[in-house]
């Protein structure tokens, strides 16, 4: 599918170990933005990123340049059983079964591509691949920051509006701690992730 100057491609299975290279390098530069702030390392993200092409039902759509065929942007999901158990948990505590849920991983686009509607493509693609694999209940998360932090950006807008308007709903007490290092900083450290949840009916 051609959107905007770029073409989206849905990998699954072993087509996903094609892309993971450029994957892994698309998830360094992307996430060291706000609110991220991730202190990347390719080799590790590589290691990351292996698991979307050996889970059953996993997904990874790209973003390609159309004049270059560069991968310039990706979402990824799989079944909320094949994410890390930090994610399931909230899940269980809260009487949820994982089993039920597909989970929507990360959303990346190189700035320049952005406002063009492809972060709505990458949610329709994913929550496609959901109803296709019979599941009616998805969700994702993201990190919460201080507001005072003193690396959000002047004019920052967080992208609860959209995320609302994509009919996904905030769940402050499905709450996950993921660990990584900041920017600038020497050790990693744990982050508080929110999630967000939309169920069809």
């Amino acid at each position: 599918m051609a959107r905007s100057g770029l073409r989206l491609i849905r990998h699954s299975g072993a087509a996903i170990g094609a892309v993971i290279d450029e994957l892994a390098q698309l998830r360094v530069r992307t996430f060291r933005e706000w609110p991220y702030l991730y202190e990347g390392d390719e080799a590790y993200e590589r290691a990351y990123l292996a698991k979307y092409a050996t889970a059953r039902g996993a997904v990874v759509v790209t973003a390609s340049d159309m004049a270059s065929g560069e991968i310039v942007g990706a979402s990824t999901a799989l079944p909320l059983l094949a994410a890390e158990a930090e994610l399931r948990t909230p899940f269980i505590e809260h009487g949820l079964d994982p089993a039920h849920w597909y989970y929507f991983g990360e959303s990346m686009l190189d700035a320049a591509w952005r406002g063009r509607g492809i972060g709505v493509a990458f949610f329709e693609e994913r929550e496609a691949e959901a109803a296709r694999l019979g599941f009616n209940c998805t969700a994702f998360c993201a990190v919460v920051r201080p507001g005072d932090h003193p690396a959000r950006p002047d004019g920052y807008v967080p992208l609860d509006g959209f995320w609302a308007k994509r009919g996904y709903v905030r769940r402050p007490e499905l709450r996950a701690l993921l660990a990584w290092r900041d920017v600038g900083e020497i050790e990693e450290t744990d982050k508080p992730m929110l999630f967000w949840t939309k169920e069809a009916h």
